[in-house]
Parts: structure tokens; sequence; C-alpha cells
């Protein structure tokens, strides 16, 4: 009887917890657009907090941008994006957000194979502004990747630092002078025409876009991250780039982890990023003309 008692207790008690998790639970919708700037259909992933659907509270949102040859699903698929972020909300180290999970496949968010640059900027974030409760300044939004989606990620936010408050560099292929012989940006026609092109990589490269961003004096806090024994040396270049965020004092942080350029490392380094990139934006807020 009392093994029966004890039994219901805490079966009663993994319940409750189920429950509670259940609750924190957030969702991943897929989206498909047509866009006018790469002339096609456009599919995304987008995670919704819970209680989006039945509130209305507007959101912060972050950009989480996925490596080469990946789509809309990798980081829900491989890189567990979805319970890292639901346990953060849940123990309070981020504030319930939106997070966009867009596919690129192999363009390095640049204007080369496809205008794909240009398409995120004027076609997927009004699209996804329009169609979600999101805040549109910059103190709402935060942007990041993993390895060809932290070389898209710093690009973007130098180019545009008065649009994201934050970023998040996970592994990223940001190397200087050059790709080694390695990297996959060597052979995904992107930097060059027929082939690889040195010179096209170092114009599309961040050092380019450096001294102008510095110049705008606009603080920008980037988190660092990579393993420690990565395939392509990130660390080293990470760790490079981190200096000059500490020469100009602009708030950043650097995490290397024992692990190599493979997604048991990426995961490991997610939630330290996205809980440092959020720290900077509005927590969410009520639309306007809403009332609780």
């Amino acid at each position: 009887m009392r093994f029966t008692r004890a039994l219901s207790r805490i079966v009663a008690a993994l319940a409750v917890t189920m429950a509670a998790w259940s609750a924190d639970a957030g969702t991943v919708v897929s989206q498909k657009f047509q866009s006018p700037t790469l002339k096609r259909d456009w599919v995304y992933n987008v995670y919704l907090p819970d209680g989006y659907d039945t509130g209305k509270l507007r959101y912060p949102v972050m950009y989480l941008l996925h490596g080469n040859g990946g789509d809309e699903n990798e980081w829900v698929a491989k890189g567990e994006a979805q319970k890292t972020i639901d346990k953060l909300i849940a123990d309070g180290l981020m504030p319930p957000a939106v997070i966009v999970l867009p596919s690129a496949t192999t363009t390095w968010y640049v204007d080369r194979k496809e205008p794909m640059e240009t398409a995120f900027l004027k076609d997927l974030m009004p699209e996804v502004e329009g169609k979600f409760r999101i805040m549109n300044d910059r103190m709402g939004r935060v942007i990041g990747g993993v390895s060809m989606g932290g070389y898209g990620s710093l690009r973007f936010a130098l180019k545009n630092p008065e649009m994201f408050a934050a970023v998040a560099l996970v592994s990223p292929a940001i190397y200087v002078p050059e790709p080694p012989e390695t990297s996959s940006a060597r052979r995904v026609g992107v930097f060059g025409a027929e082939q690889y092109d040195p010179e096209v990589w170092k114009s599309l490269n961040y050092p380019t876009l450096l001294d102008a961003f510095l110049a705008k004096k606009i603080s920008m806090p980037v988190h660092f991250s990579s393993g420690d024994h990565d395939d392509f040396q990130i660390e080293y270049h990470a760790t490079n780039l981190y200096k000059v965020w500490r020469d100009n004092k602009i708030p950043a942080e650097l995490r290397i982890i024992d692990g190599a350029h493979n997604w048991d490392a990426f995961k490991q380094l997610l939630p330290d990023a996205m809980r440092y990139v959020f720290q900077t934006v509005r927590r969410p807020e009520l639309v306007n003309g809403a009332s609780q």
C-alpha cells in the first residue's frame, strides 16, 4: 500500500513537471512566400514562443542563419535550437522571442549566385515583420549564425548596424586573408565565376567593412565562439576579430570550448550565444492599443 501511494505521488509529480515543461514549449511553423528579388518561392521556419497564438504581445526577433548547404530546418533538426530556446526562456536566461530561420542553401548570404543579401533585407525582413508580431527596430532585433551563417550575420550587421542590436557568431567562417584549402567557400561557386577567386573573397569579407562600421560609433555587442579544434582553425580567426572589438571598447564575449567544427560543438555554443545577444533587446511588450 505504501509503495502504491509513493508511486502515485511520483507519477503525479512527473505529470506536473511535464505539464509545466509543455506550457513553456514554443512551436516551429513553416512559411513560404514569393520573393520579388529572387523571383521564386522562398521558404523559412519561425519559432514562436509559448502563448504567441493566444496573446497580444510583440516580441523581439532573432534571424538565425544556417551553414553552407543547410536549409531552414538545420538549426532545429541538427542544432536542437527549439529545445535550447525553450529552456533558455523557461530558465529566464532570455525573453520570449520569435526566431526566424531562413533557407539560403550555398549562397553565403551575398549577391553572387543569387541576390540573397538584397532579398534578405528587402523581401524576407518585411515579409516577417508584416506577418508576425515582432519588433521592427534595432533594439528589438538581433542576428546570428553558424559557419557560413556567421559570415553572413557579421556582414549584415557591419553594413547595417542601425538595424541589429547584437550578433551571435557560432564558429563563423570569417577567414582572413583567405579560406583554408578545405573550406567549402572555395568550391561552391560563390567567390568567383568558374573557380574560386581570392580577390572576390577579399572584396566581400568583413575587413573591407570595418572602417566604415567603426566610423559610425555604433556599439554592436558580438558573441564570438568556436571549438578549440575547429577543422578550419576558426578559433584563431574569431579571436582576432574579438581583439578588434576589445581594442575599440565595444562589448563582446569570446567562448572557446573543447570541440571541432560540427554540431556537437555548435549545440554547446548556441545557448550562451543566445543568452548574450538577448541581453541587449527590449522585453516583449503589448501591441499598441491592446490590453491585458
